[in-house]
């Protein structure tokens, strides 16, 4: 069974950056589809940021232009670069592995971002 591990959360200011890391135990990683989903205190979970096997990214409304997601096979890891972050960001971040290519979905244990002055 993939594990998925996600790191670099934490405390930022308005305006601030942040970049998430997932790192994967399979190597199989290189054919999956990623996806990085966040859950505010109250709300549901909702898409941040996807990327397929090949390459192609998608991105939530609210965060186009200022997240960029992105992977390094090699490495196992699919990363999301988050700038000019604002308290609406705050949340924990998941990682998720796709259902492309019928791989089962699973996903991390979650990171906590909290976007405060």
């Amino acid at each position: 069974q993939v594990q998925l591990v996600e790191s670099g959360g934490g405390l930022v200011q308005p305006g601030g950056s942040l970049r998430l890391s997932c790192a994967a135990s399979r190597s199989a990683f290189r054919f999956n589809a990623m996806g990085w989903y966040r859950q505010a205190p109250g709300k549901e979970r909702e898409l941040v940021a996807a990327i397929t096997s090949g390459g192609t990214t998608n991105y939530a409304d609210s965060v186009k232009d200022r997240f960029t997601i992105s992977r390094d096979n090699a490495k196992k890891t699919v990363y999301l670069q988050m700038n000019s972050l604002n308290p609406e960001d705050t949340a924990v971040y998941y990682c998720r592995r796709g259902t492309e290519g019928g791989y089962l979905e699973v996903w991390g244990q979650g990171t906590l971002v909290t976007i405060s002055s």
